[in-house]
């Protein structure tokens, strides 16, 4: 199994230990269930709805906040994998691209959809996992469902299945 590194920054409060691991949990579980057998780097920023809002703002000219927003480093198509060759000859390491969480709109979402803050956190680092790894909902159609069906299977093997 590959080592990857995944690097966690937060702008706001109350991001633990605990919060950490669960969210490299989710990303990890998400490049093994891909089969991404080479060693990635994968930064993460946690914060709120005023900081995604900055970054949706500065990145994408969109003037207002959002839960995740996804930065691959790569052009990949779904079921493709980063190649070696494309390592950080520093490193090693694949460098996969960025993600940015905002947790205030987590928390929101868990109490609109009745679910857990826990699941909503994975859900979001597995939906921008796999925006990373080219995977896209643009269309209503066979793209959205292919991506949902990954997201569906990835939640499942992490032990947070949709209910209902």
């Amino acid at each position: 199994m590959p080592k990857h590194e995944i690097i966690i920054s937060a702008d706001v409060p109350g991001v633990d230990e605990e919060l950490w691991s669960f969210i490299c949990r989710a990303v990890r579980t998400t490049l093994d269930a891909e089969g991404v057998d080479v060693p990635c780097e994968i930064n993460v920023l946690l914060t709120n709805d005023t900081g995604i809002h900055r970054v949706n703002v500065d990145t994408r000219n969109v003037d207002a906040p959002t839960d995740v927003l996804s930065f691959p480093m790569f052009d990949l198509t779904p079921g493709d994998k980063p190649a070696e060759e494309d390592a950080d000859p520093a490193t090693g390491l694949i460098p996969l691209g960025d993600m940015c969480i905002s947790l205030e709109r987590a928390q929101a979402q868990a109490e609109e959809f009745g679910h857990s803050v826990e699941r909503e956190l994975a859900y979001l680092a597995v939906h921008s996992v796999l925006h990373l790894l080219g995977y896209d909902h643009l269309d209503e159609g066979p793209m959205k469902a292919q991506m949902r069906g990954r997201e569906e299977a990835i939640m499942e093997a992490l032990g947070l299945p949709r209910e209902g």
